[in-house]
């Protein structure tokens, strides 16, 4: 076995066939078998119905509870033997050739042990997580406090994205995101698995620095693929900020409790309750304006574009439309890339697998 796959489920039903269909796809254009798995974490929606009937060579794992991310993965991981093993967020789209290309990078150079990719939302905005860097005490600081947005691309206060580092180049990195984290499973072997203390969020950061630890290297691949980013936790919004600053809260008692002084973890600790409280506060603010707006968008979405060179040319001058794509006459290659060439105009992106299947959209938060 090449590659085992990975995708934890939670509540997104149609994402996650979604996601299937785009990963099936490519893995048509894989020198090498493939085995996917779906570990679904107590959903209670009937959520892997759809997904069975389309998908029966999927293995399937049903919790009966919400074990969260970290343990749901680590369940499959053991379960499977591929060389290399790919966590995969069931909010995703990958292309025909993510695969192939993030398999030919691992096996001609052994060194890297983790492997990301080039993450973008819904309006085909690249994703600053995509590549990060570790997360020290300053790092960390100048990301709660969000006085990295000040110097993006200064080494010192935009660590924490490695601003310095182009989008659209490969580079070394330190931490990779789990939405999308191929790694070998040699190194895995000699690391450990995710640890499951993290709930939700967090592990990834952990895991990644272990496989620095261990002597592998983290790459960034710039190679494009969608994240929805938060939808399998949209529904829990509060559960789930709570528990990402309490993973940041884990992070730094694991590493740093007994490195830093009393002043020092006393600052980390006041940067991440400050940041909670604010985070909250903008979520009040966001569901204020979306219970406040009265715009109807359904007449604005434009139905099956076909991306055309007349397409291209208009909405690269128009903004802030809803463009409906049909999967079934695209490949996701060619989604993906038109999707970059008309970032930060505003643009959302739904897509549809033929007329009869429902149509698929970013939450608004």
């Amino acid at each position: 076995m090449l590659l085992s796959i990975v995708i934890v489920n939670y509540r997104v039903p149609l994402l996650l066939e979604q996601c299937l269909h785009s990963v099936f796809r490519s893995i048509k254009h894989v020198p090498g078998d493939v085995d996917v798995w779906v570990v679904d974490n107590a959903s209670g929606d009937d959520s892997l119905a759809l997904s069975k009937s389309r998908y029966p060579e999927v293995h399937y794992i049903e919790n009966r509870e919400n074990v969260g991310f970290a343990r749901a993965n680590n369940q499959a991981i053991k379960e499977s033997t591929g060389k290399y093993v790919l966590l995969l967020n069931p909010d995703t789209v990958i292309g025909e050739s993510t695969l192939k290309d993030c398999l030919l990078l691992m096996e001609q150079h052994t060194k890297v042990g983790g492997l990301g990719v080039r993450m973008m939302d819904a309006h085909g905005d690249f994703l600053p997580e995509s590549k990060r860097g570790f997360p020290s005490p300053s790092a960390s600081f100048f990301k709660l406090s969000y006085l990295y947005r000040l110097f993006p691309k200064n080494r010192t206060m935009g660590r924490y994205y490695m601003g310095w580092l182009p989008m659209d180049e490969a580079n070394e990195v330190e931490v990779l995101a789990g939405a999308f984290m191929m790694m070998r499973r040699s190194v895995l072997d000699k690391v450990g698995l995710l640890d499951e203390r993290f709930f939700m969020y967090g592990e990834d950061i952990d895991l990644s620095h272990r496989i620095v630890l261990g002597g592998a290297a983290c790459y960034y691949l710039p190679v494009p693929i969608l994240h929805y980013k938060g939808e399998s936790s949209s529904a829990t919004d509060l559960k789930y900020l709570k528990s990402f600053n309490g993973a940041m809260q884990l992070f730094f008692d694991k590493y740093y409790q007994s490195k830093m002084g009393f002043l020092g973890r006393c600052t980390i600790s006041f940067a991440i309750s400050m940041r909670t409280l604010l985070a909250k506060a903008l979520r009040r603010i966001r569901l204020m304006r979306n219970t406040s707006a009265t715009e109807d968008r359904s007449n604005q979405i434009v139905h099956y574009i076909n991306f055309d060179n007349k397409d291209l040319d208009k909405y690269k001058v128009a903004g802030n439309l809803d463009l409906l794509i049909d999967t079934t006459t695209l490949s996701y290659d060619d989604i993906l890339s038109y999707m970059q060439l008309l970032s930060g105009r505003g643009h959302t992106f739904h897509f549809q697998r033929g007329r009869e299947e429902p149509i698929i959209s970013p939450s608004k938060k």
